[in-house]
């Protein structure tokens, strides 16, 4: 009789709440729960007004709200009667879901140029073209400024010590010595060969032989004697053209990489890495792919400390002086959820055969603190639907859990899953795997605390309905003398540190610190104007810092900062600064011996050689050469079959020459010439450079290309701002419409709108401070900026309009108590989860540290500092008048 009873009393309370909700609208109930820094947001601001039906009419915004809200209560039944099950199917799903881990050796796709350069950049179309119409044969005719890739090479810089030079006799004695060190045997079998032998790794060594050092001032330089040094010679000292010293001397040795001998190569390559010695900075082909790929094997010590720091947050924040109130284990369960998301969507990604990028493994510690988060808004709405209902059911209390707190990580999960969804239409593989795989976990994430945290909040209730210790599961009777016992021993043997340990918890300090203190802080007239000078300096700097930033991607930033590939290219930057020498193609049988033609072709020749980065002294054409014979009378090429025939007059004076004609029985499909470039010392060099070539090129009357292998690697300079835009854009864009729909106040998505501004042109503009280029692992963070950004704002903004106090100072400060700790609480929790990169000795993962720990900084700050203080200044603009005398309704009700 008593359990029907209560049923009864039970069913009445519902009916009763049911009745309540329709007949007003519903006020800010100032749940305690988290959103990743952000206040998950109630039922009752997102509610508005109701017509005395219930139904939703035109005037109202809660259309799409309530049905969700009734959804989670239903689930929440579900839960609530059948917890096992919503336990063990995630564990379940999980470990089956990550047997896809079998497949990460196949599917790890670490390849630099596929991954961190643009999908369809032009300069691959050009390799292709070059590739078909100028063939290569590195067993006969090699020539290393022909070849339409890197190659494969081992190459040495040896530097003069004490500031002499490498030409004196003592350095070039070494140099000798090191030379025939690495011109072993096996290198001879293997090595590029050219008609005359192996291709030399430095003409002046083939020339001088054991003839010793050439003497100061019998070298011109950059060519002698049609010998370009420019390339060999480094920090050279100069006297009217002729070389009085040189500090750095490089030598290239090219393999074959072509036929039966490729993976000789490979072998002899890795051999050269353990045996030269550790005097000279050295380079191979394979050793910025091997350095890269090393990268991740550094991280992997990081995650164990990730956890444990995470664990140990998320146990401190949830310990409570009870041995029967203590929330260790659903702080622990929480982090394990996030866990589980991780393994299950890799696994599932996996599965699908995504590749596997070095990116995506920042995935994990950003996946970790945002659970974490998570687990913060289930536990605060639980707890405050307790401390409210404390004799209800427990399937009533998880119905307004979920109420209030599901809506919320929906909110915000749904954000963080459009801008990573929306961040992998990009031209980076690298970017599209991670987003594909990070915004899946996210969404794994989300279905894991809605379900597996869940019921551990059941079975975690029930325990502390029967009194059982947090840690033994053993029944706690209350001593009568608990009072003569110490606060320690009571809090950990018998119940609470309280006499009375059925005694609801208060209001937690540090809201009460928001609300008392840093509120009527903040909110102070002349802290206003301080706040706004302090804006003022921080969009400014801002916007100066976006004028500055550096784009794309720094190959040696993707090596271990330990490794032996960084004073390589330090002393390359040094000493050399002759940059690539580009090829000029033809790509279209045209006229030659017409010789208005040839005139047109020298004129765009011209065109390229007045570009500031070009030497025009330098350039090597076959048509120049050809037209010049024809000039001094010794050949006629003024008529197609003479031009024809006569080529082979042009292939005894330059052999070479052959190479850059692809010629049929009675046209000229292709050809090519050479141009040097000079002074490409920075991105922004290698940037204008390929601009103005390529303008050049398309700006000529004769179809022409511009391709240097480089020029893979320069590519991504034309599409990473256009990319990087695009993605904020669109995904800025999703943003606003999920705010519309699940937040619709016009003056809440105002704000939101320059939350998500402010927040992105200050991360950006910061990067420049820090030393961060707009590059493919840097747009990742920008696109995470938009998620975050609403996160930080949406609420503290809605908080505000939906307040019923009477002034704006006073609802910018019920808004900070409210909202506050949950959003400095989770802004720590999410630096938390990635502060260990910030020790990681690669660009790629300290890189994802600062950026972001700046946009949870500008998040933090626009939440707690900027929003607050900017919406005292519009008074009750916006506001509904139904919110002014919210309180009086309460009060009455």
């Amino acid at each position: 009789e008593r359990e029907r009873g209560e049923r009864e009393r039970e069913r009445e309370r519902e009916r009763e709440r049911e009745r309540e909700q329709h007949r007003r609208a519903p006020a800010w109930d100032a749940p305690a729960a988290r959103s990743r820094g952000r206040q998950p947001v109630p039922a009752s601001p997102m509610a508005g007004p109701r017509d005395p039906t219930g139904r939703c009419s035109c005037r109202n915004t809660n259309c799409v709200e309530r049905p969700l809200r009734r959804l989670f209560e239903g689930l929440a039944s579900g839960v609530a009667a059948r917890p096992w099950p919503f336990v063990l199917v995630p564990l379940l799903l999980s470990g089956g879901l990550g047997a896809g881990f079998v497949f990460l050796p196949q599917r790890q796709a670490n390849d630099i140029e596929g991954q961190f350069t643009p999908t369809w950049g032009p300069a691959k179309a050009e390799r292709d073209f070059v590739r078909r119409h100028f063939p290569t044969n590195d067993s006969e005719r090699f020539s290393a400024l022909r070849l339409p890739t890197e190659g494969a090479y081992a190459a040495l810089i040896a530097v003069a010590t004490n500031g002499t030079s490498v030409l004196d006799a003592a350095a070039w004695a070494e140099v000798l010595r090191l030379n025939a060190t690495v011109h072993d045997a096996e290198y001879e079998r293997l090595c590029a060969r050219t008609p005359g032998g192996c291709a030399s790794p430095q003409e002046l060594l083939s020339r001088r032989g054991d003839a010793g050092p050439p003497a100061p001032g019998s070298l011109r330089f950059p060519v002698n004697d049609s010998v370009f040094l420019g390339a060999a010679l480094g920090g050279v000292e100069t006297d009217g053209g002729r070389v009085l010293g040189a500090r750095a001397l490089k030598l290239v040795y090219y393999l074959r990489e072509d036929g039966p001998e490729a993976q000789d190569s490979r072998q002899w390559l890795e051999s050269f890495l353990q045996n030269i010695p550790s005097k000279v900075t050295y380079f191979t082909s394979l050793s910025r792919q091997q350095e890269f790929e090393g990268n991740a094997k550094s991280v992997i010590p990081l995650f164990s400390v990730t956890y444990f720091l995470t664990i140990s947050f998320a146990i401190v924040s949830c310990l409570r002086l009870s041995c029967i109130r203590n929330n260790i284990w659903l702080a622990s369960c929480g982090v394990l959820s996030s866990g589980l998301a991780v393994l299950s969507s890799f696994g599932l990604m996996l599965f699908c055969g995504v590749p596997f990028v070095i990116t995506v493994a920042n995935a994990p510690f950003l996946i970790l603190g945002v659970g974490v988060d998570d687990m913060f808004i289930m536990i605060a709405s639980w707890e405050q639907s307790s401390r409210k209902k404390e004799k209800s059911s427990i399937k009533s209390l998880l119905a307004e859990t979920y109420a209030e707190a599901a809506l919320s990580v929906t909110i915000t999960t749904l954000t963080d899953v459009l801008a990573f969804f929306i961040g992998s239409w990009t031209a980076f593989p690298s970017v599209r795997s991670f987003c594909l795989y990070t915004g899946t976990a996210f969404v794994f994430c989300y279905v894991y605390t809605m379900t597996f945290f869940g019921a551990v909040l059941v079975l975690n209730h029930k325990r502390e309905q029967g009194n059982r210790h947090w840690l033994t599961c053993m029944r706690v009777d209350v001593d009568k003398d608990q009072a003569e016992n110490s606060c320690l021993y009571n809090a950990c043997c018998i119940g609470s540190c309280s006499r009375q340990p059925s005694q609801p918890e208060g209001e937690h300090p540090m809201n009460v610190f928001f609300k008392k203190y840093y509120g009527p802080f903040v909110t102070n007239k002349w802290i206003k104007v301080l706040m706004v000078l302090l804006y003022g300096a921080y969009l400014g700097g801002s916007i100066y810092g976006c004028t500055q930033i550096r784009e794309g991607i720094d190959l040696r930033n993707l090596a271990n900062d330990a490794s032996y590939v960084i004073p390589y290219y330090d002393d390359d930057d040094k000493y050399f600064t002759y940059g690539p020498r580009v090829m000029v193609v033809i790509t279209e049988s045209v006229d030659y011996w017409n010789e208005s033609v040839r005139l047109g072709i020298e004129s765009c020749t011209q065109n390229l050689e007045n570009i500031s980065y070009v030497d025009k002294n330098l350039s090597e054409s076959w048509l120049r050469v050809y037209t010049e014979l024809d000039k001094r009378g010794l050949i006629n090429i003024n008529s197609k079959t003479d031009f024809l025939n006569n080529l082979t007059v042009l292939f005894r004076v330059r052999p070479s020459f052959e190479w850059d004609i692809n010629k049929t029985q009675d046209e000229i499909e292709a050809s090519r010439f050479f141009i040097q470039t000079v002074n490409v010392t920075s991105a922004v060099d290698e940037k204008n450079l390929l601009n103005e070539l390529r303008e050049a090129a398309k700006q000529c009357s004769i179809p022409l290309k511009v391709y240097h292998p480089a020029f893979i690697y320069y590519d991504q300079y034309l599409v990473i701002v256009q990319n990087t835009v695009q993605n904020v854009v669109v995904a800025a864009g999703a943003m606003l419409i999920v705010s519309l729909l699940l937040i619709p106040n016009p003056l809440c998505c105002l704000w939101v709108t320059f939350a998500i501004a402010s927040v992105i042109v200050g991360v950006a503009g910061f990067m420049t401070f820090w030393n961060v280029n707009l590059d493919s692992i840097s747009m990742i963070n920008l696109v995470i900026c938009i998620g975050f950004s609403v996160d930080f704002s949406a609420h503290i903004s809605y908080a505000f309009v939906t307040s019923g106090e009477s002034s704006a100072n006073k609802r910018a400060i019920e808004a900070l108590s409210l909202l506050g700790y949950p959003v400095l609480q989770g802004a720590v929790s999410t630096i938390l989860g990635i502060v260990v990169l910030a020790a990681a000795n690669t660009y790629i993962f300290r890189t994802f540290f600062k950026i972001m720990f700046l946009v949870i900084l500008f998040g933090a700050l626009h939440g707690l500092v900027f929003i607050p203080v900017f919406l005292t200044f519009f008074g009750n603009f916006g506001r509904s008048p139904n919110t002014k005398s919210k309180k009086l309704e309460l009060e009455k009700l």
